[in-house]
């Protein structure tokens, strides 16, 4: 890599303070890129007081608690107050639109800016049933802030062609780079037995793994109903569904009227720790997302565990899994799409890639070794 470089990154949490796949994305890739020697800054919320890592200073911009006017203020000052005193950065790389908007006004001038493009903040507000009200003000948050970047990053061919069709950003300003997978903390170091015990999982049974915010878009409830068909096939099948959000008491009670009680368990959230275990202690993970899916961070953890992915065809997921094994991907992200792949990979009429070959393919194309000097190369690319 060429000489360090300041960074500066606005918008994120701190992993696994705050969890979630663009936390995720920002933490890892902050880590590899301080390993290869660039010095970075992060304005974010909610952020520890240290990030153990003396290359990475961490800015608590407000706090997340108080009323979103307040906010924005106390970030705008605190952003002011704190500029006067750090290196002036090389590049700058804006996260999350919220917390990078107060901050427009004060970005220092002649410096590159890239914005990593993590999803449509109003778009998915709007299909979790937000207000037109508060739609309409994130999407023109988005707008404003998405006008003073000179290029993106984005982590799939499919949310590069939805930043042009919804936001009418220009082809020659994306970039395209899938997002990456700590392969040192994802990995194959249990027997699928020992994964099952460290858990409490059933030790004799096909074992269905789904980690997923338990949100309307994640398709948990086109899961469940797939699940009643499969159940017929499979009659020991398990499903264990690792996440917590609003639908969890609706999902609990689907679960119940489909006479599912003893086929899928609701684990609530598992720490970060045990997140690897649960991939290595299943047959397979299901991702059946049903919009606006990017890229989707649990394939490749998955993989890198050892563990294959069935997908629905939606985002930038075939993206991962196309040039890996097609049959993994169902035909549309309806229930019964997915009720008749899985029955296919679960029964033997579809083979399923086998440890090696996973972990083979997310390490040899998503290894954050190889795909952190790109984002690099971007951010750091002169207007």
């Amino acid at each position: 890599m060429a000489s360090s470089a300041q960074l500066l990154l606005v918008g994120l949490g701190w992993f696994p303070i705050t969890p979630g796949g663009m936390e995720r994305y920002g933490y890892e890739l902050m880590q590899q890129l301080a390993a290869e020697g660039d010095y970075l800054t992060l304005y974010g919320v909610d952020l520890p007081a240290n990030s153990l890592h003396t290359a990475i200073t961490l800015i608590n911009l407000t706090s997340p608690n108080t009323p979103l006017p307040q906010r924005l203020w106390a970030a705008r000052q605190c952003f002011r107050q704190h500029q006067s005193q750090m290196p002036h950065p090389d590049a700058i790389n804006l996260h999350f639109s919220l917390y990078s908007f107060p901050l427009l006004p004060d970005l220092p001038s002649g410096v590159p800016i890239t914005c990593t493009f993590h999803g449509p903040w109003a778009l998915e507000s709007q299909e979790e049933g937000a207000q037109p009200w508060s739609v309409a003000f994130k999407r023109w948050i988005e707008q404003r802030v998405y006008r003073r970047c000179d290029r993106f990053v984005v982590i799939s061919h499919a949310f590069g062609e939805l930043l042009q069709r919804e936001y009418g950003i220009p082809a020659e300003k994306i970039h395209i780079i899938p997002g990456g997978v700590d392969i040192e903390r994802f990995q194959v170091n249990l027997t699928r037995q020992q994964a099952r015990q460290a858990l409490g999982f059933p030790l004799d049974r096909p074992i269905l793994f789904t980690p997923r915010r338990l949100a309307l878009r994640m398709g948990i409830d086109k899961l469940l109903q797939a699940l009643v068909e499969v159940k017929r096939q499979v009659p020991d099948v398990w499903l264990a569904i690792a996440g917590k959000g609003s639908l969890r008491i609706p999902l609990e009670q689907q679960a119940n009227e489909l006479g599912l009680q003893n086929h899928v368990k609701f684990l609530g959230y598992v720490p970060d720790e045990q997140l690897p275990v649960a991939y290595q202690a299943a047959d397979l993970t299901v991702v059946p997302s049903q919009s606006l899916e990017g890229f989707g961070l649990i394939l490749l953890e998955s993989l890198a565990c050892g563990t294959p992915v069935l997908s629905t065809p939606v985002g930038g997921m075939p993206e991962v899994l196309r040039p890996f094994q097609p049959s993994l991907i169902t035909e549309t992200p309806a229930s019964d799409a997915l009720s008749t792949r899985l029955i296919e990979l679960l029964t033997g009429k579809i083979p399923l890639p086998d440890r090696a070959a996973c972990r083979e393919y997310a390490v040899g194309n998503y290894d954050w070794k190889i795909l952190a000097p790109k984002v690099r190369d971007v951010l750091l690319m002169p207007n």
